[in-house]
């Protein structure tokens, strides 16, 4: 007679993810706003419209991930901040539309199920989300036993957000002469991990095939800088959370686009916002670059073009405001507590970014 089977034995603990559930449902409640009608452990998340006070409301979405820095946080096992990673790419997505977040969901997969794990990883997206005023009002745990090893996950988000149909930035409003102006990214934010870990680890980073986890300890502890922090918090460093500033900025700053700089780096991301006709000139020497990526093109050897095509390097925001007003939003930033730089301008020329 052949053995028995069951969920549990084909690797799926129904009864640690009922206690997952469990574990975050004050942490997850806690995040809740106007207009929220939903508790958690319900087959969907309901929030009522009418609690905004806007003329013509404009639905945003999107979703997104964090790449992956979900197997270098695994490899550490470092959790309590890949959440807010989370909601910054998604939240900022939207935020440079002009749209503030109401709510947001999550998926998390996991090799093997722990509560305490999925505590720390949606605690931190519970932080982030109460951070730039959203609501956490749903998501998703799902172990995946024989596709993923115990410890390691992956993570996706999706944000629903509102902005007045007036008021939706974009490239209609940009026009030659405007400024750009960036705010700070200290780190990598969530984007080129995979190139970043090759270079500052190389096979020692990809521990589940081969590689040395002795070697791996020993580089992730090392403390390439003066300021006492080890190579594997550097990393695991969070993500800015670019929201607020727009939204407070937007108060007495004409802000006419935003591009939020992800894969793809500058270039990449700020052609997003431009129409025909117009070319986003992009002084480099405009802005202090991190330390964090001239380790990583010193380790990699890596060129500058590269290095540019998938960082960030140092600048995770830029918006194209009114030229006049340059100053007074880069003041204005910084009274917020990031550094900003006037990084170059817009011109009357064939689409595209020039980096010069």
């Amino acid at each position: 007679m052949s053995e028995k089977l069951s969920y549990a034995s084909a690797g799926v603990d129904i009864n640690e993810g009922e206690a997952a559930v469990r574990s975050i449902k004050k942490i997850v409640e806690a995040t809740s706003i106007d207009g929220v009608m939903s508790k958690i452990g319900g087959f969907g998340g309901l929030f009522d419209l009418s609690v905004l006070d806007m003329a013509e409301p404009v639905l945003v979405s999107s979703t997104d991930g964090v790449g992956t820095k979900a197997y270098l946080a695994g490899a550490l096992g470092s959790y309590k901040t890949i959440g807010i990673d989370l909601v910054a790419m998604c939240v900022d997505d939207i935020a440079v539309l002009g749209a503030r977040p109401l709510f947001l969901l999550d998926y998390l997969s996991v090799g093997k199920l722990d509560s305490n794990l999925a505590l720390e990883i949606v605690g931190g997206i519970a932080e982030g989300a109460k951070a730039v005023g959203a609501a956490l009002i749903g998501g998703e745990m799902a172990e995946h036993p024989g596709s993923m090893t115990d410890g390691h996950f992956d993570l996706g988000g999706f944000v629903v957000g509102v902005v007045e149909k007036s008021k939706i930035l974009g490239s209609h409003l940009v026009r030659a002469g405007d400024s750009l102006v960036a705010i700070e990214s200290p780190n990598l934010r969530s984007n080129g991990f995979s190139l970043a870990r090759r270079a500052l680890l190389g096979n020692a980073g990809d521990i589940d095939h081969g590689g040395n986890r002795d070697l791996f300890q020993t580089l992730v502890d090392a403390k390439p800088f003066d300021d006492g922090r080890t190579l594997g918090q550097i990393l695991m460093e969070p993500s800015v959370l670019y929201s607020p500033i727009l939204q407070e900025l937007s108060k007495t700053i004409d802000i006419h686009a935003g591009a939020h700089i992800t894969g793809g780096g500058i270039e990449g991301n700020l052609s997003r916002v431009l129409k025909d006709g117009e070319r986003a000139i992009v002084k480099r020497d405009s802005w202090e670059i991190p330390p964090i990526f001239s380790l990583i093109q010193r380790s990699g050897a890596i060129d500058d073009d590269e290095m540019f095509r998938v960082f960030n390097m140092g600048v995770g925001m830029v918006l194209v405001i009114d030229h006049d007003q340059r100053k007074e939003a880069i003041a204005t930033i910084e009274l917020l507590g990031h550094r900003a730089y006037e990084i170059g301008s817009i011109e009357s020329a064939a689409k595209g970014v020039e980096l010069r």
